[in-house]
Protein backbone atom coordinates (compact mmCIF):
# COMPACT_ATOMS: atom_id res chain seq x y z
CA UNK A 1 0.00 0.00 0.00
CA UNK A 2 1.54 3.49 -0.95
CA UNK A 3 1.82 4.54 2.41
CA UNK A 4 2.87 8.67 2.77
CA UNK A 5 6.81 8.44 2.00
CA UNK A 6 5.33 6.70 -1.61
CA UNK A 7 2.81 9.92 -2.00
CA UNK A 8 5.13 12.15 -1.41
CA UNK A 9 7.42 11.02 -4.27
CA UNK A 10 4.72 10.75 -6.74
CA UNK A 11 3.91 14.50 -5.68
CA UNK A 12 7.72 15.50 -6.59
CA UNK A 13 7.33 13.71 -9.49
CA UNK A 14 4.09 14.62 -11.14
CA UNK A 15 4.31 18.64 -10.20
CA UNK A 16 6.88 19.29 -13.22
CA UNK A 17 4.15 17.50 -15.44
CA UNK A 18 1.11 19.28 -13.64
CA UNK A 19 1.61 22.39 -12.55
CA UNK A 20 0.74 25.20 -15.12
CA UNK A 21 -0.72 22.90 -17.55
CA UNK A 22 -4.60 22.85 -17.89
CA UNK A 23 -6.83 20.03 -17.61
CA UNK A 24 -8.90 19.86 -20.96
CA UNK A 25 -11.10 17.10 -20.30
CA UNK A 26 -11.25 14.13 -17.81
CA UNK A 27 -12.97 10.51 -18.54
CA UNK A 28 -14.00 8.42 -16.11
CA UNK A 29 -14.35 5.14 -17.30
CA UNK A 30 -15.13 3.74 -13.87
CA UNK A 31 -16.49 5.38 -10.87
CA UNK A 32 -17.29 2.88 -8.94
CA UNK A 33 -13.77 2.91 -6.61
CA UNK A 34 -13.21 3.16 -2.74
CA UNK A 35 -16.08 5.87 -2.66
CA UNK A 36 -18.17 6.72 -6.05
CA UNK A 37 -16.16 9.70 -8.06
CA UNK A 38 -18.88 12.48 -7.93
CA UNK A 39 -20.58 13.53 -11.25
CA UNK A 40 -19.33 17.21 -9.80
CA UNK A 41 -15.35 16.51 -11.28
CA UNK A 42 -16.83 16.90 -14.61
CA UNK A 43 -16.41 20.68 -13.20
CA UNK A 44 -12.25 20.65 -13.39
CA UNK A 45 -12.71 20.51 -17.44
CA UNK A 46 -10.60 23.58 -18.43
CA UNK A 47 -9.28 24.63 -15.28
CA UNK A 48 -5.41 24.99 -14.58
CA UNK A 49 -3.49 23.34 -12.27
CA UNK A 50 -2.03 25.97 -9.98
CA UNK A 51 -0.51 22.92 -6.96
CA UNK A 52 -0.20 19.71 -5.90
CA UNK A 53 0.12 19.45 -2.13
CA UNK A 54 -0.18 16.34 0.21
CA UNK A 55 -2.44 15.67 3.75
CA UNK A 56 -1.72 12.68 5.46
CA UNK A 57 -1.44 10.25 1.90
CA UNK A 58 -4.15 11.93 -0.26
CA UNK A 59 -3.30 14.10 -2.99
CA UNK A 60 -4.66 17.98 -3.35
CA UNK A 61 -4.79 19.00 -7.00
CA UNK A 62 -5.83 22.07 -6.95
CA UNK A 63 -7.25 24.33 -9.47
CA UNK A 64 -8.65 27.18 -10.60
CA UNK A 65 -11.92 25.57 -10.26
CA UNK A 66 -12.06 23.62 -7.12
CA UNK A 67 -9.55 20.85 -5.84
CA UNK A 68 -9.29 17.09 -7.13
CA UNK A 69 -8.15 14.92 -4.14
CA UNK A 70 -6.80 11.72 -4.50
CA UNK A 71 -6.14 8.47 -2.63
CA UNK A 72 -3.93 5.61 -3.98
CA UNK A 73 -5.87 3.44 -1.88
CA UNK A 74 -3.93 -0.33 -1.74
CA UNK A 75 -2.67 -0.47 -5.36
CA UNK A 76 -3.36 2.98 -6.95
CA UNK A 77 -0.59 4.86 -9.38
CA UNK A 78 -0.69 7.59 -11.05
CA UNK A 79 1.54 8.73 -13.93
CA UNK A 80 1.62 11.05 -17.10
CA UNK A 81 1.07 9.03 -20.31
CA UNK A 82 1.01 9.94 -23.94
CA UNK A 83 -1.78 10.24 -25.68
CA UNK A 84 -1.03 7.07 -28.08
CA UNK A 85 -0.51 4.98 -24.51
CA UNK A 86 -3.32 2.23 -25.21
CA UNK A 87 -5.87 2.28 -22.10
CA UNK A 88 -5.31 -0.73 -20.04
CA UNK A 89 -8.04 -2.58 -17.89
CA UNK A 90 -7.52 -1.16 -14.78
CA UNK A 91 -7.03 2.37 -15.88
CA UNK A 92 -10.38 3.80 -14.43
CA UNK A 93 -10.03 7.78 -15.28
CA UNK A 94 -7.59 10.33 -17.34
CA UNK A 95 -7.21 13.72 -17.49
CA UNK A 96 -6.44 15.29 -20.47
CA UNK A 97 -3.62 17.91 -20.39
CA UNK A 98 -2.95 21.24 -22.46
CA UNK A 99 0.54 19.84 -23.59
CA UNK A 100 -1.57 16.57 -25.23
CA UNK A 101 -0.26 14.07 -22.42
CA UNK A 102 -2.61 12.49 -19.92
CA UNK A 103 -2.99 12.13 -16.31
CA UNK A 104 -3.98 8.11 -15.92
CA UNK A 105 -5.18 6.40 -12.45
CA UNK A 106 -4.81 2.51 -12.44
CA UNK A 107 -6.33 0.62 -9.57
CA UNK A 108 -5.90 -2.87 -9.48
CA UNK A 109 -8.23 -3.94 -6.33
CA UNK A 110 -10.02 -0.23 -6.77
CA UNK A 111 -9.55 0.69 -3.21
CA UNK A 112 -8.40 4.36 -4.05
CA UNK A 113 -10.62 7.17 -4.51
CA UNK A 114 -10.74 10.86 -6.80
CA UNK A 115 -13.04 13.63 -4.97
CA UNK A 116 -13.96 17.29 -5.68
CA UNK A 117 -14.67 19.97 -3.70
CA UNK A 118 -14.80 24.15 -4.24
CA UNK A 119 -13.90 24.21 -0.71
CA UNK A 120 -11.15 23.42 2.12
CA UNK A 121 -10.25 19.95 0.74
CA UNK A 122 -9.87 19.16 4.87
CA UNK A 123 -13.73 19.46 5.43
CA UNK A 124 -14.50 16.22 3.18
CA UNK A 125 -15.83 13.70 5.28
CA UNK A 126 -12.34 11.25 4.87
CA UNK A 127 -9.99 13.97 5.69
CA UNK A 128 -12.08 16.02 8.81
CA UNK A 129 -10.35 13.95 11.87
CA UNK A 130 -6.84 13.33 10.63
CA UNK A 131 -3.57 13.81 13.02
CA UNK A 132 -0.70 15.93 12.92
CA UNK A 133 1.74 15.26 9.61
CA UNK A 134 4.80 13.42 11.56
CA UNK A 135 7.26 15.65 9.69
CA UNK A 136 5.56 18.39 11.09
CA UNK A 137 6.50 21.04 14.59
CA UNK A 138 2.64 19.86 16.08
CA UNK A 139 3.76 16.14 16.27
CA UNK A 140 6.44 16.13 19.16
CA UNK A 141 6.99 14.25 22.16
CA UNK A 142 4.80 16.10 24.92
CA UNK A 143 1.71 15.91 21.99
CA UNK A 144 2.62 12.29 21.62
CA UNK A 145 2.41 11.37 25.20
CA UNK A 146 -0.63 13.29 26.16
CA UNK A 147 -2.77 11.34 22.78
CA UNK A 148 -1.36 7.62 24.12
CA UNK A 149 -1.95 8.43 27.98
CA UNK A 150 -4.64 5.82 28.99
CA UNK A 151 -4.79 3.83 25.97
CA UNK A 152 -4.57 0.61 26.03
CA UNK A 153 -4.49 0.26 22.51
CA UNK A 154 -1.33 -1.83 20.88
CA UNK A 155 1.59 0.98 20.81
CA UNK A 156 1.62 0.03 16.96
CA UNK A 157 -1.80 -0.01 16.30
CA UNK A 158 -1.81 3.84 17.80
CA UNK A 159 0.96 4.99 15.64
CA UNK A 160 -1.17 3.58 12.34
CA UNK A 161 -3.89 5.32 14.10
CA UNK A 162 -4.60 8.96 11.80
CA UNK A 163 -6.25 10.65 14.33
CA UNK A 164 -3.03 10.21 16.34
CA UNK A 165 -0.69 11.08 13.25
CA UNK A 166 -1.12 10.36 9.55
CA UNK A 167 0.90 8.45 7.20
CA UNK A 168 2.54 6.08 9.69
CA UNK A 169 2.05 3.09 7.52
CA UNK A 170 2.61 -0.74 8.88
CA UNK A 171 6.58 -0.49 6.88
CA UNK A 172 6.83 2.42 8.87
CA UNK A 173 5.42 1.52 12.21
CA UNK A 174 7.23 -1.76 12.31
CA UNK A 175 10.69 0.11 11.60
CA UNK A 176 10.60 3.16 13.88
CA UNK A 177 9.43 0.97 16.88
CA UNK A 178 12.62 -1.21 16.56
CA UNK A 179 14.75 1.64 16.03
CA UNK A 180 13.08 2.88 18.94
CA UNK A 181 13.69 0.00 21.24
CA UNK A 182 9.65 -0.65 21.92
CA UNK A 183 7.81 -3.64 21.35
CA UNK A 184 5.21 -2.89 19.24
CA UNK A 185 2.40 -5.48 21.50
CA UNK A 186 2.84 -3.09 24.31
CA UNK A 187 -0.16 -0.78 25.87
CA UNK A 188 -0.16 2.65 24.39
CA UNK A 189 -0.83 3.88 28.04
CA UNK A 190 2.43 2.12 29.14
CA UNK A 191 4.75 4.43 26.60
CA UNK A 192 6.88 6.93 29.07
CA UNK A 193 7.63 10.40 28.37
CA UNK A 194 11.58 9.65 27.21
CA UNK A 195 10.38 6.61 25.28
CA UNK A 196 8.25 8.99 23.55
CA UNK A 197 10.75 11.24 22.42
CA UNK A 198 12.68 8.12 21.17
CA UNK A 199 9.90 7.65 18.99
CA UNK A 200 8.63 10.77 17.31
CA UNK A 201 12.52 11.52 16.27
CA UNK A 202 13.01 7.95 14.98
CA UNK A 203 9.80 8.28 13.08
CA UNK A 204 10.88 11.45 11.74
CA UNK A 205 13.72 10.22 10.35
CA UNK A 206 12.59 6.97 9.22
CA UNK A 207 9.66 8.54 7.24
CA UNK A 208 12.37 11.34 5.98
CA UNK A 209 14.83 7.97 4.88
CA UNK A 210 11.95 6.66 2.79
CA UNK A 211 11.35 9.77 1.33
CA UNK A 212 15.25 10.39 -0.04
CA UNK A 213 15.06 6.58 -0.96
CA UNK A 214 11.80 6.85 -3.25
CA UNK A 215 9.67 5.08 -0.90
CA UNK A 216 9.57 1.09 -0.28
CA UNK A 217 8.46 -1.14 -3.14
CA UNK A 218 7.28 -4.55 -1.39
CA UNK A 219 4.90 -5.72 -4.24
CA UNK A 220 2.70 -2.86 -6.24
CA UNK A 221 3.94 0.25 -5.72
CA UNK A 222 5.93 2.35 -8.36
CA UNK A 223 6.74 6.07 -9.04
CA UNK A 224 5.50 7.89 -11.43
CA UNK A 225 8.56 7.74 -13.80
CA UNK A 226 8.22 4.11 -13.48
CA UNK A 227 10.89 3.39 -10.96
CA UNK A 228 10.54 1.04 -7.64
CA UNK A 229 11.42 2.65 -4.35
CA UNK A 230 14.50 1.72 -2.33
CA UNK A 231 13.95 2.31 1.09
CA UNK A 232 12.86 -1.30 0.69
CA UNK A 233 16.41 -2.62 0.45
CA UNK A 234 16.76 -0.68 4.44
CA UNK A 235 14.52 -2.37 6.00
CA UNK A 236 15.84 -4.39 9.62
CA UNK A 237 12.49 -6.15 10.82
CA UNK A 238 9.99 -5.83 8.33
CA UNK A 239 8.79 -8.80 6.32
CA UNK A 240 12.36 -10.66 8.23
CA UNK A 241 10.78 -13.40 10.01
CA UNK A 242 13.08 -15.91 11.53
CA UNK A 243 16.18 -14.13 10.24
CA UNK A 244 18.66 -12.81 12.41
CA UNK A 245 18.46 -9.40 14.37
CA UNK A 246 20.87 -6.61 12.31
CA UNK A 247 21.43 -5.50 15.99
CA UNK A 248 21.54 -8.47 18.49
CA UNK A 249 20.95 -11.93 16.32
CA UNK A 250 18.39 -12.79 17.50
CA UNK A 251 15.78 -14.25 14.91
CA UNK A 252 12.84 -12.05 14.24
CA UNK A 253 9.27 -13.02 15.14
CA UNK A 254 6.00 -11.86 13.71
CA UNK A 255 2.23 -11.37 15.26
CA UNK A 256 -0.90 -10.07 13.69
CA UNK A 257 -1.88 -6.60 15.33
CA UNK A 258 -4.88 -5.32 14.32
CA UNK A 259 -4.79 -7.40 11.30
CA UNK A 260 -1.45 -6.28 10.05
CA UNK A 261 1.67 -8.31 10.29
CA UNK A 262 3.87 -6.89 13.18
CA UNK A 263 7.67 -7.93 12.91
CA UNK A 264 10.01 -7.36 16.18
CA UNK A 265 13.12 -8.69 17.85
CA UNK A 266 11.86 -10.09 21.37
CA UNK A 267 15.60 -8.63 22.60
CA UNK A 268 16.08 -5.40 21.56
CA UNK A 269 12.58 -4.56 21.96
CA UNK A 270 10.86 -4.40 25.39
Amino acid sequence: MPELPEVEVTIKELKPKLVGRSITRIDVRNPRLRFPIPSEIQEIAGASVESLERRAKYIYMRTDHGTAVVHLGMTGHLSVVPPEKEIGKHDHWDMLLSDGNILRYNDVRRFGALLWTKGDPAELAPLRDLGPEPLSDAFNPEYLEKALAKRVLAIKCALMDNRIVVGVGNIYANESLFRAGIDPRRESGSITAEECGRLVAVIKDVISEAIESGGSTIKDFYTPDGEPGYFAQKLEVYGRTGEPCVKCGTPIEAVRLGQRSTFFCPKCQK
